[in-house]
C-alpha cells in the first residue's frame, strides 16, 4: 500500500476535484451535516480558497486514490502575539480508516504551522464524535481553558 500525503496546489486540476469528492464526501456524513455541497460551493471554493494566502489543504492518497484531507485556516494569537492554524476539515473516507492516514495528516499540519511561526493548532470536534475526540487525544489536542475555575472553552456560532 503506498501512501502520500501532500501539501494541495489549487491549481492543480485534479487536486482541486479530490478535495471537493473527498469534502463532499465528508459534507455527506453525519458528522458533516449529512448534507452534499452545494452546487455554489462545488462550482467556486477551490477557486475562493485559490485566492487566499491563509488556506491551505493537505491530501492523503491511498494507492493514488484520494483518501482524506484536512482543510486549515491560518489565525492569529493575540495573547501569544502570533499566528495560529485553525483544523477546519478533517476527513478521511470510511474504507481507508483505521490506516493511521489523519495522524500522517496532523504531522504534515504540524510541520507546516511551526514553518509559518504558529504558536498552536485549534479544532472543533463534535461532542458525539467520540472516535475522533479519542484520535485527537492521541494527537495531542485537549479541551482549551485559560483558568479551571472557568472551565473549557465552548465553541459557538451565529449564523449571518
Amino acid at each position: 500500500m503506498k501512501i502520500d500525503i501532500l501539501l494541495a496546489d489549487y491549481t492543480n486540476v485534479q487536486h482541486g476535484t479530490d478535495l471537493l469528492i473527498l469534502l463532499n464526501a465528508y459534507a455527506l456524513d453525519p458528522m458533516g451535516g449529512g448534507e452534499p455541497l452545494s452546487e455554489h460551493v462545488q462550482a467556486n471554493l477551490i477557486e475562493s480558497m485559490a485566492s487566499r494566502t491563509d488556506t491551505f489543504t493537505v491530501l492523503c492518497y491511498v494507492d493514488n486514490e484520494p483518501a482524506g484531507l484536512i482543510n486549515f485556516i491560518e489565525g492569529f494569537s493575540t495573547f501569544k502575539c502570533k499566528p495560529l492554524m485553525n483544523v477546519h476539515d478533517v476527513v478521511v473516507i470510511e474504507k481507508y480508516r483505521g490506516l493511521g492516514l489523519s495522524q500522517q495528516m496532523f504531522n504534515e499540519v504540524e510541520k507546516i504551522a511551526l514553518q509559518r511561526g504558529c504558536c498552536k493548532l485549534t479544532l472543533e470536534v463534535l461532542e458525539g464524535n467520540i472516535i475522533a475526540q479519542k484520535a485527537y487525544r492521541k494527537l495531542g489536542f485537549s479541551g482549551y481553558e485559560l483558568d479551571p475555575v472557568m472551565g473549557k472553552a465552548v465553541f459557538w456560532e451565529k449564523k449571518l
